[in-house]
């Protein structure tokens, strides 16, 4: 966690090149901030319309589309009664290439997937097993406690909030949680120190 230069992780780029450094970096990190507050604002009405409807994600998306085919069926036979334009729906069709483009990202990303829960089944990697069953644990936790729009809207305004305090104040936040570490450190040291010398008397005690 801890290192010589008193950073987090040993982190030696910013947090804006650990974001990429380009548009959805400075999204992150208020440098839009018409756009960062816009994406709160909208995800914020999105989770009320949620909450105070009593709608699903599979219903409302449902109403939507039934909505929105239903204007345009009317206006196409408006339109073809009163010989006027039909509706300016543009050709829309996916090119090969971009198929396979996703068909290739969909694949390395599910070979990553199947790799990792093969690892995980056979026991290869005991820290990936850890990881793997504290993430799991985690969304069961807050799964239980809070719905998945809930869930969604909470992570991001987390996205959109902890980096950008955490650029404008690194320097402290550095300094406390590094604290923190060396105590915990201290901490470990003392508490293997106890038991060894635990296990020492026992030893003694049985020779």
């Amino acid at each position: 966690m801890g290192s010589s230069s008193g950073r987090l992780f040993n982190r030696q780029r910013t947090i804006h090149e650990i974001f990429g450094g380009a548009f959805v970096a400075d999204v992150v990190l208020w440098r839009q901030r018409n756009i960062t507050m816009g994406i709160l604002i909208l995800t914020l009405i999105i989770w009320l319309v949620f909450e105070e409807s009593g709608y699903t994600l599979l219903s409302l998306i449902s109403s939507i589309l039934l909505l929105l085919i239903t204007i345009l069926f009317v206006w196409s036979k408006a339109a073809s009664l009163l010989n006027r334009p039909a509706p300016p729906l543009p050709d829309m069709h996916l090119r090969e290439e971009v198929v396979s483009e996703m068909g290739e990202l969909a694949r390395d990303n599910i070979n990553s997937l199947v790799l990792v829960c093969r690892n995980v089944a056979l026991g290869k990697d005991s820290r990936l097993f850890l990881r793997v069953a504290a993430c799991l644990l985690m969304i069961s936790v807050f799964g239980a406690l809070t719905d998945i729009v809930t869930l969604c809207y909470m992570s991001l305004a987390i996205l959109l909030t902890i980096p950008a305090l955490y650029e404008r104040y690194d320097d402290q936040i550095d300094k406390y949680m590094m604290s923190a570490y060396r105590s915990v450190q201290r901490i470990r040291v003392n508490f293997d120190y106890c038991i060894t010398m635990i296990r020492k008397m026992d030893l003694e005690k049985f020779q």
